[in-house]
């Protein structure tokens, strides 16, 4: 059991610190919160649009195909130091690993994960487009909106 206790030291104090920053965060936050106490601090400068734009699934997807080949990395680096202790059974299981990678990148790349550029018309339905149906209408309230902060 005296081999477990620096876990369970690890363990309390990660408990400890989130709790601890939980507690903080109640303590020291705003206790009558403002539209100017809740707006983003930008340098003192008062922002006149909106947040950016969310960012499309496609970045989360080529991060977590990044995050998969570390991990890979990290196994492939005690594998190789000890390739000859492992022998055959250790040639086998990396193998394995590496077809499971392989066969999860081929199927990301098939449907198109790593396609970072625009998509074809084709791809959207939008081969029957016209001048008439391809233009996009902007509401008037936010384009006077921006002509107003514009001037300003």
């Amino acid at each position: 059991m005296v081999e477990y206790l620096p876990l369970l030291v690890l363990f309390v104090l990660a408990l400890l610190f989130a709790a601890g920053s939980f507690l903080a965060s109640g303590i020291l936050g705003p206790k009558r919160p403002t539209a100017a106490k809740q707006a983003p601090y930008e340098c003192g400068i008062v922002p006149t649009s909106g947040p950016a734009e969310r960012f499309p699934v496609r970045f989360y997807l080529v991060a977590m195909i990044f995050i998969i080949f570390d991990i890979e990395i990290i196994f492939l680096y005690p594998w190789a130091v000890e390739l000859h202790a492992l022998g055959a059974f250790g040639l086998v299981e990396m193998g394995v690993f590496t077809a499971a990678v392989v066969v999860s990148l081929s199927y990301l790349i098939s449907n198109g994960a790593l396609d970072w550029g625009p998509r074809r018309g084709r791809d959207l339905g939008l081969d029957d487009r016209t001048p008439s149906n391809a233009v996009v209408r902007v509401p008037s309230s936010s384009t006077s909106s921006t002509s107003s902060s514009a001037e300003a």
